[in-house]
């Protein structure tokens, strides 16, 4: 099994090459290779939950699930290790998910002649970065696939974007640039001192190789970089401007997966190697965290355009990720992974649907738009619902990760977490009034008269997107553990390290 963590790097890659090598002839062509190579990757993706490696046993550590771990750069003691886990499983599969999703909806909507297949490329090559961040198990490994995904990013923005395309990828690639310099200190500081880049030796030391102020400075240079992928208040202002401009394929996979590798750092990488930093820097890390999920509230009770209202609203959804995070306890870590994954699922729901309403409306104003259920009553119904789960409705996905992170900020008994955590509930409450302002804005009243002549019928590649995430919106809401009980054991790994 060990030979399929290289499929699912592999197939993508391949079919990356294939679809760009292709004549603009054969666009059509190339953007269907490209799907049936993303096909193929959630397909042998969801069959790495078997486990072919001995059960950890709960005890400080990384215990994947199945791994591949053969020489890279002997001279340097750097090696090609794979592994998945609990933690990262169910990341690797809403990754290629989103990316079949999207890849799929470029075979209907064109975005530009001749080029769909350059866009389908270039959306396996940023498929390949985060699958290989989420999959590797040596430190320097993963600074390399988490630098893989800049690029080809970039080019999504700025040459299938809207008007200020140019403006918004610019300033993505220099505030990714400025994370990544960052996070390459890290993993220097780390491999320098410890002699090894080996994620399952270091996180089993539990920072044992690192001096506690060794581990503070790492911890902080991880925790910085990592929050400027999340994004993190105030790191964040670079992720509304990349999504309003995006083309919805773009916003789909920077909201749905690409976000959730800065949640994945800081897990994976900055709590299990620099433990004693993380408890350190903890609650600076939950005030900022708290400050995400109120600053993102309060800005989109104001905000007028769609796409950049959900923008904003994903800045809070990943403060209520940060702060779980930020409590270094079961109950906080098991509500960042089921957040995340709630997170890519209704967010992702959230920019295809905003990407609807833009094509038909050729407007994201919220002023002029209006009665979208007298003229488009499924669009309307489908929107209701994705902003309904994304305010955190018990029964849907949202709910979990946002009332859990809340209750173990609660249970930790002490005045700072406790206001912590009453401050983020508020930030709950808040979110339900913008969602229920946006849908009073678009979908209620009378129609507008961007609204009045759309077309009112789903197309085909506009259901085939959206079904399953709506599915999955609803499975993981009334079924939590199919998320939580796959994180338990590793989970309980990382607890037992930080402390």
């Amino acid at each position: 099994m060990s030979a399929v963590l290289v499929l699912v790097l592999a197939i993508p890659a391949l079919g990356a090459v294939v679809a760009a090598a292709l004549p603009a002839r054969a666009d059509r062509a190339g953007r269907v290779v490209g799907t049936l190579a993303a096909a193929l990757t959630f397909g042998i993706s969801v069959p790495l939950a078997v486990r072919t490696e001995p059960a950890g046993s709960g005890a400080r550590g990384i215990h994947p699930w199945q791994q591949l771990d053969v020489a890279w750069v002997p001279g340097l003691d750097l090696r090609f290790h794979l592994g998945v886990d609990g933690i990262s499983y169910p990341l690797v599969v809403l990754t290629t998910l989103l990316t079949l999703l999207c890849c799929g909806y470029t075979l209907w909507s064109v975005p530009g002649a001749g080029r769909g297949r350059l866009l389908t490329a270039l959306l396996l090559v940023i498929e390949v970065g985060i699958l290989g961040t989420f999959l590797a198990l040596d430190l320097v490994l993963f600074f390399v696939f988490f630098e893989v995904v800049l690029l080809p990013m970039y080019a999504v923005i700025a040459v299938w974007g809207g008007d200020r395309r140019r403006h918004a990828a610019r300033k993505f690639v220099l505030y990714t640039l400025f994370g990544s310099v960052l996070l390459l200190v890290g993993v220097f500081t780390v491999v320098s001192t410890t002699g090894t880049a080996d994620l399952v030796r270091l996180t089993a030391e539990g920072g044992s190789g690192l001096a506690r102020g060794t581990q503070l400075a790492a911890f902080i240079l991880f925790a910085v970089a990592f929050a400027v992928k999340s994004p993190l208040w105030p790191l964040h202002t670079w992720l509304p401007d990349a999504h309003t401009e995006a083309p919805t394929v773009g916003s789909v996979v920077l909201a749905g997966v690409l976000l959730k590798m800065g949640t994945y750092g800081l897990i994976r990488v900055a709590i299990g190697v620099a433990p004693y930093g993380a408890q350190r820097a903890a609650p600076v890390l939950g005030i900022l965290a708290v400050a995400a999920i109120l600053v993102g509230s309060l800005v989109c009770l104001a905000q007028v355009e769609l796409k950049r209202l959900i923008a904003y609203s994903s800045v809070g959804h990943m403060g209520f990720v940060v702060l779980g995070i930020a409590t270094l306890t079961a109950t906080g870590l098991q509500a960042a992974l089921i957040g995340n994954i709630a997170h890519g699922i209704i967010t992702g729901l959230l920019f295809f649907l905003a990407g609807a309403v833009k094509d038909r409306t050729h407007t994201g104003a919220l002023g002029e738009l209006g009665g979208l259920r007298e003229t488009a009553p499924a669009l309307a119904g489908v929107l209701g619902f994705a902003a309904i789960a994304s305010l955190g409705l018990p029964g849907l996905a949202g709910f979990w990760g946002e009332a859990f992170a809340v209750v173990a900020s609660l249970r930790l008994n002490s005045p700072l977490w406790t206001v912590l955590g009453v401050l983020a509930a508020l930030g709950g409450a808040v979110t339900a009034a913008y969602f229920l302002r946006l849908l009073r804005r678009v979908t209620h009243g009378p129609a507008s008269p961007a609204v009045a002549t759309i077309r009112p019928r789903l197309a085909p590649a506009e259901l085939m997107s959206w079904a399953p995430l709506i599915v999955l919106a609803l499975v993981v809401g009334l079924l939590p553990a199919t998320v939580v009980s796959m994180a338990a054991r590793p989970v309980a790994a990382v607890v037992s390290g930080s402390r």
